[in-house]
């Protein structure tokens, strides 16, 4: 049986007809940037989070870099984050001109280490960028305690866990700003690129407006140095169609994530671990394997789809070479690297698809 990672033409078809009235009410509107669908997304994100400011933009990486923009971070500067995570946590710290500093994680959840955190800060850090990583919140209390008692900045990056908890606290409401994709295999996709910055700080959710807008307001006077990272109006449109449907959508994730919990229950795979304070999302089922390669070939063999998130931690990526990290640094993440495959598990999956799936690893010897 062919089970595809992801299948992004089958979520669609169950949105088809109201997707199609959205771009064409924006096409008749001729409000293709920003306008009312995104002010409305823009709301409709706030109340989901619990934070009252959010501001949309044109990608999840962008949301990252304009908030370190707004908040001033530079060169000179150091911001902490965690090696293990997709590469635009980091390239943006390196785009402001200030240094990423890796830190490693944890073995169970994949998150960044607290501890590691706590002997990364110097006088040059000026903010952590927790990556709440695979769809569960990073242990945000003890990072929370940590950035106030050092006075730096907590910048939650949510690309992958919207609708997660902690402690029955929302993603994105900890920090001074949490990040979103829209990327289209998210939970939460656009058609194309999207993404948004939520904030409680009034004053900072108005100069991220400014800095959406090249900086600008009224227009050709400039306050800042900004980017023109706008979302646009067919991206809200759609997005606000999604987002009537991701709580349902969430909960099949979460059923499909129990059933190859019971399922794959004594096989040669180790599964998720969920925390008991936290809600997870499962926008990857990540399961380890120290025979890792050889198990996703005999899944791609059998017709299944899986992805390896992440192969190559970041502080040993070529682009940070300079940085002078060496293997062993992170141990850890690099251990983790070698053995994560993530399963199929979108809530349009059949149970049919999902028990081939678990049989062929089960049969894997």
């Amino acid at each position: 049986m062919k089970v595809p990672l992801l299948d992004l033409a089958a979520q669609y078809r169950s949105v088809e007809s109201e997707v199609r009235a959205a771009v064409i009410r924006v096409l008749d509107a001729q409000q293709y940037i920003l306008g009312p669908d995104v002010a409305a997304l823009e709301a409709e994100l706030a109340a989901l989070t619990g934070v009252p400011h959010g501001i949309g933009v044109s990608s999840g990486t962008d949301a990252i870099l304009a908030s370190l923009m707004a908040l001033g971070i530079g060169p000179g500067d150091e911001v902490i984050v965690p090696t293990f995570t997709f590469f635009a946590t980091a390239g943006c710290v390196s785009r402001t001109g200030a240094k990423p500093v890796f830190v490693d994680i944890l073995p169970d959840t994949f998150n960044i280490d607290p501890e590691a955190i706590e002997a990364a800060v110097t006088p040059q850090t000026k903010a952590i960028i927790p990556v709440h990583l695979f769809g569960q919140c990073a242990d945000m209390d003890r990072i929370m305690e940590i950035g106030n008692r050092h006075g730096l900045y907590v910048i939650e990056d949510n690309a992958q866990a919207i609708a997660a908890t902690y402690k029955d606290r929302s993603a994105c409401s900890f920090g001074i700003v949490g990040t979103l994709s829209f990327y289209p295999t998210k939970n939460l996709s656009a058609a194309g690129e999207g993404g948004m910055i939520l904030t409680r700080d009034e004053a900072l959710a108005q100069k991220l407006r400014f800095i959406r807008d090249h900086g600008q307001n009224p227009r050709y006077y400039y306050h800042f140095i900004g980017g023109n990272f706008r979302l646009g109006g067919i991206q809200g449109a759609v997005l606000r169609v999604k987002l009537k449907r991701l709580a349902d959508w969430t909960a099949a994730r979460r059923q499909r994530a129990a059933r190859y919990d019971v399922g794959l229950r004594g096989s040669s795979v180790q599964t998720p671990a969920v925390l008991p304070c936290c809600e997870h999302v499962y926008h990857q089922y990540t399961i380890r394997s120290p025979r890792r390669d050889a198990l996703q070939k005999y899944l791609t063999d059998a017709g299944i789809g899986s992805g390896i998130y992440y192969p190559l931690p970041l502080h040993l990526q070529p682009c940070f070479r300079d940085l002078g990290y060496k293997e062993g640094a992170c141990p850890v993440a690099e251990k983790a690297a070698k053995e994560v495959l993530s399963l199929p598990i979108s809530p349009e999956m059949t149970e049919d698809q999902q028990d081939d799936v678990i049989q062929t690893i089960r049969q894997f010897k």
